[in-house]
């Protein structure tokens, strides 16, 4: 597999990255998300992520989680597009599937060193509690204003319609 090629893993690959990491003095950091339409705010975010530590390692919502979150139109792309799309980033060094509604089980069977979270999630952030018990740290993340998938699927709709205007084309 080349170093190019996106590292989607399971909680057990994870965890054993996770584990040669501490081996070496280093640590292994966590977020996780949705991430349907890649935007600035995400990439922001998930540099300042892998910012904290020397590895990131992001959860990613199955399609069946994101419904359940988001709703029965979400997700936009599915699993296996944002999967690749996140692991092809520089700040992530692999992606985890997850089906829950939270990641507090991945977290548990993972322990990072490090757990992130946007700054939105402040009242809430699933899996504090297991990675502060390991001597871990939880950092909140600064979000960046007006950038979300919400508004960003507002303003394809604004300027294309509902249904679409018929001018269907490639990217």
């Amino acid at each position: 597999m080349s170093s190019l090629t996106p590292r989607i893993l399971t909680a057990a690959e994870a965890r054993a990255e996770r584990d040669a990491l501490l081996a070496a003095g280093r640590q292994l950091v966590f977020t996780n998300g949705c991430f349907d339409i890649l935007h600035r705010g995400h990439v922001t975010y998930l540099q300042f992520a892998r910012a904290q530590g020397d590895a990131l390692c992001v959860g990613l919502n199955s399609d069946a989680s994101v419904k359940r979150n988001k709703g029965p139109s979400r997700p936009i792309n599915p699993e296996e597009d944002r999967g690749y799309v996140l692991g092809s980033l520089a700040a992530v060094d692999f992606v985890v599937l997850f089906d829950e509604d939270e990641p507090k089980d991945l977290i548990a069977q993972i322990l990072p060193q490090v757990l992130v979270k946007g700054s939105d999630w402040a009242h809430y952030v699933s899996g504090r509690e297991v990675v502060e018990a390991a001597g871990g740290k939880v950092v909140l993340a600064d979000m960046v204003a007006g950038k979300s998938t919400t508004n960003t699927i507002a303003k394809v709709v604004q300027v294309y319609g509902a249904a679409g205007n018929g001018q269907e084309g490639s990217a």
